[in-house]
């Protein structure tokens, strides 16, 4: 969700790229539909991992959810590297309407902090 949010926020100015440190192959078919519901189309995005040597080209990296923060290969010098520790949506086992309602919630939590980011990054603010 992350991936399609910054492209559709970073107009191209933004390049991003969206990688996992135990991808599935995939994406969560509920991550698709929370994200069509913003108007975002998501459904030709797939889960991949890590690449090493983009990872050292990065200006920024973003790692989400518990533990990815310490699971990250290490980040490279020179790299800014943020957490934002938000909870994985898949793995709630609850009813359909209440599972959904978690990747709505994730959903809205990662526009909120894209923009800000988005923001400070185009006004020089603090990342």
């Amino acid at each position: 969700m992350a991936e399609g949010i910054i492209k559709e926020f970073g107009k191209g100015a933004i390049e991003s790229f969206s990688a996992g440190v135990a991808p599935t192959g995939f994406v969560h078919p509920k991550a698709i539909e929370a994200m069509k519901e913003s108007g975002i189309d998501i459904s030709r995005q797939n889960s991949k991992p890590i690449d090493i040597d983009l990872l050292s080209m990065m200006d920024f990296i973003i790692t989400l959810c518990g533990s990815a923060d310490e699971t990250c290969p290490m980040t490279p010098p020179g790299i800014k590297h943020l957490h934002w520790p938000i909870v994985d949506p898949s793995g709630v086992l609850d009813t359909e309407e209440k599972t959904m309602d978690e990747f709505r919630k994730v959903r809205n939590e990662l526009k909120k902090r894209i923009f800000l980011f988005i923001q400070e990054l185009q006004y020089g603010n603090r990342v």
